[in-house]
């Protein structure tokens, strides 16, 4: 996914109140930009940090520019805009890189499924293969005791919502279909995932019982910089007992 044109630069003052965030340019100007991110963003929006972000030409946005990527102390890039997830695992799909998405005619998105009145990322089908349930993660969370590690967590906050994906991929999979849970990395840092137990026992717990009933969990990470955010190459999905 290119950013066109090219981000541009600031200083992350401070995010508050979940969706803004105060940005402050190199002549000292200040302004506040939409943040597109509802988890606690943890080690990715610390006051200080290097920020990247876009300014949209609908100018009956309260607040045009948004926040798309920041820029930790380890000078590892970040993409914050959790929108961004979704958009890359398409192209990423579309393009073959996800050697395990492969070989599907058709490639939807938001289509309703299971028994909890949710919305699938994305559905793959063949019209002589099961369907291929995909739902997509975005995984920014550094291992805050060994950043240094590359391991990398999801969730960041507890996640009621994405328990109920695990249940409902579950579901996928009783029925004979495929399911897929992708964790898409958008953390430059991280070099391998698991489930944040020390977070969210209960979608550490879920994921588990997942694997076990045969949902597939994939970890795809990204290329970032202030111009392009593609998925690139796939890391290792790590089951962990306790924490790194």
């Amino acid at each position: 996914m290119k950013y066109t044109p090219p981000l541009q630069s600031a200083t992350l003052l401070k995010r508050y109140k979940r969706f803004l965030a105060d940005l402050e340019l190199s002549d000292g100007s200040t302004f506040t930009a939409h943040c597109a991110n509802t988890g606690k963003m943890t080690g990715c929006a610390d006051s200080g940090f290097n920020a990247f972000y876009s300014t949209s030409s609908n100018t009956k946005r309260k607040y045009p520019q948004s926040l798309e990527l920041t820029q930790n102390n380890l000078s590892q890039l970040i993409c914050v805009n959790t929108a961004v997830a979704n958009k890359v695992v398409e192209e990423a799909i579309n393009a073959e890189v996800i050697k395990e998405l492969t070989g599907y005619q058709q490639v939807q998105s938001e289509v309703k499924y299971g028994s909890e009145n949710s919305r699938i990322d994305f559905l793959l089908t063949h019209s002589s293969k099961a369907n291929c349930y995909v739902e997509v993660k975005s995984v920014t969370l550094l291992s805050e005791e060994h950043p240094q590690s590359g391991q990398g967590y999801f969730p960041d906050a507890q996640t009621v919502r994405g328990q109920k994906h695990i249940r409902e991929l579950i579901e996928m999979v009783k029925q004979g279909h495929r399911a897929v849970l992708l964790f898409a990395v958008l953390h430059q840092g991280i070099t391998q995932v698991s489930a944040a137990t020390h977070i969210d026992s209960t979608y550490a717990q879920l994921l588990s019982e997942a694997i076990e009933q045969g949902v597939e969990v994939l970890a795809y990470k990204a290329r970032i910089s202030a111009s392009e955010v593609t998925l690139v190459e796939k890391v290792a999905f790590v089951e962990l007992q306790a924490r790194i």
